[in-house]
C-alpha cells in the first residue's frame, strides 16, 4: 500500500493534502478537473512542486473553471507558458485545455465527468488507463492511476492501518464497494 503515508503524515506540505484530500470521494467538477490537471502536471516532477504551485496553477487556470479553461485561445497558451506559477509545458498546457473540452463535453453525453467515471467503475487499473488514453491527452498509467486513488475510485491511497484510510472509509469511497478480490486477482 501506499508508502505516501510514511512521508506526509505531520509534513507541513504534504499532510494536509494527505489528511483532506488524498483518497476522499469527488463528485465536484471543478475539483476532478483540478486534480487530473495537477495529476497530468506532476508527470516527470515531484508531488512536492505541485503542491507548493497548486494556489499558482489555481490563479492560471481561472480556478479550474472548466469552460474558462475549455475556452482559452493561443494567447492564453502563450500567458501560461510565461506563468512561473505554474509548470510550463506547452503539451501540459495543451492537454489541460483539450481535457477541459472533453469534460465539457461529458456534461451532455453522460451526465458529467463524475458520471462518466462512476459509469465505468469498477475497473482495474489497466482497463482505466485505456479508456483515459482513448479519452484524454497526456494521461499514462501512472497520472491515471494517482487521479483515480486519488478520488476514491482505485485503492492504495493509504495504508490500511492510516488513521487517514479510517476516515475515507466513512465517505465510503467506490473502491471500497468492490469485493478485496476483485482489485488483487
Amino acid at each position: 500500500m501506499s508508502g505516501y503515508c510514511d512521508i506526509a503524515i505531520g509534513d507541513p506540505l504534504h499532510g494536509p493534502y494527505h489528511d483532506r484530500e488524498y483518497g476522499f470521494p469527488v463528485q465536484d467538477e471543478t475539483l476532478l478537473f483540478e486534480r487530473l490537471i495537477l495529476e497530468i502536471n506532476q508527470a516527470g516532477l515531484s508531488w512536492a512542486l505541485i503542491l507548493r504551485k497548486q494556489e499558482g496553477f489555481r490563479a492560471a487556470y481561472d480556478g479550474f473553471d472548466v469552460d474558462m479553461v475549455a475556452s482559452y485561445g493561443e494567447g492564453d497558451v502563450a500567458r501560461l507558458l510565461e506563468d512561473e506559477r505554474i509548470v510550463r509545458n506547452r503539451l501540459k498546457v495543451n492537454a489541460a485545455i483539450h481535457n477541459a473540452r472533453i469534460v465539457q463535453g461529458m456534461r451532455e453525453s453522460d451526465g458529467g465527468f463524475a458520471a462518466w467515471i462512476a459509469a465505468h467503475h469498477p475497473l482495474r487499473k489497466p482497463d482505466w488507463v485505456k479508456l483515459f488514453k482513448k479519452t484524454f491527452k497526456f494521461t499514462g498509467g501512472e497520472i491515471t492511476g494517482e487521479f483515480l486513488m486519488s478520488i476514491g475510485y482505485l485503492p492504495g491511497a493509504h495504508k490500511d492501518d492510516c488513521p487517514v484510510q479510517v476516515e475515507i472509509a466513512k465517505h465510503g469511497p467506490p473502491w471500497l464497494s468492490v469485493p478485496a478480490a476483485f482489485w488483487f486477482s
